[in-house]
């Protein structure tokens, strides 16, 4: 599956080139809504989210697909997969109307929602993975039958972490609260456990041929795009 830019550039209209394997498939989008996802500054990790699941749904629109999204932080809330632009419009009125808050339920709400699949499908899971390792590998192991794509969004602080000085720090999910100085060597520190804790998840994904995608909310939604569909 990919965008063909030749024809948008031909005409300025997204048309997406489909292979036939890719037919036929209900699309399932799976947006994490816990409070770890309401973090920004210009635009939060949780509407940057929204932004990717919208643009699914719109292609598999387009495509004449069934598609659904639902969400998940410390409960799961579920939808029936429809085709057509009723469908997205009552996704969008949906999430105009979410807020991010409470804590995860990540491998729980996975292993309900698995039940709820009966037929063939593309599993878009949009997320900070900020999960242990452990439970990511579970929730794949689950899905490996279907066309599985990992979307993980991180604040472009978290992935430049240019901070220096004296923080008071606060769990989003839980919380709790922690005073820490951030110098040079806690920043080196902090990316050589995101950079591990990433590249688990990209070898958890690679044993069930699922892909895995790292984006910023910092970045352009048309670029995001281009990378996980070409």
């Amino acid at each position: 599956r990919g965008i063909d830019w030749k024809a948008y550039a031909r005409s300025e209209k997204i048309y997406v080139k489909r292979y036939e394997e890719d037919r036929n498939l209900t699309v399932h989008i799976l947006l994490d809504l816990s409070g770890s996802m309401d973090f920004g500054n210009k635009i939060k990790k949780s509407e940057f989210a929204s932004m990717i699941a919208l643009g699914f749904s719109y292609i598999a629109m387009k495509n004449n697909e069934k598609f659904v999204l639902s969400t998940y932080d410390d409960k799961l809330e579920f939808f029936k997969p429809q085709k057509g632009a009723h469908q997205l419009a009552s996704i969008l009125h949906y999430l105009n109307n979410k807020q991010a808050k409470g804590i995860s339920s990540f491998e729980r709400s996975l292993s309900v929602y698995k039940s709820l699949i009966n037929s063939r499908a593309l599993i878009v899971i949009i997320s900070d993975f900020f999960y242990d390792i452990q439970d990511i590998k579970n929730v794949l192991h689950r899905y490996k039958k279907n066309k599985i794509k990992l979307i993980q969004v991180l604040d472009v602080m978290e992935k430049k972490m240019d901070l220096e000085g004296d923080y008071n720090l606060i769990d989003l999910e839980s919380d709790a609260k922690m005073h820490t100085f951030i110098d040079a060597f806690l920043r080196k520190q902090y990316f050589n456990k995101l950079e591990m804790h990433n590249a688990l998840i990209k070898d958890a994904c690679a044993d069930v041929k699922a892909d895995f995608y790292t984006v910023s909310n910092d970045e352009n939604i048309f670029d995001v795009f281009y990378r996980i569909l070409v």
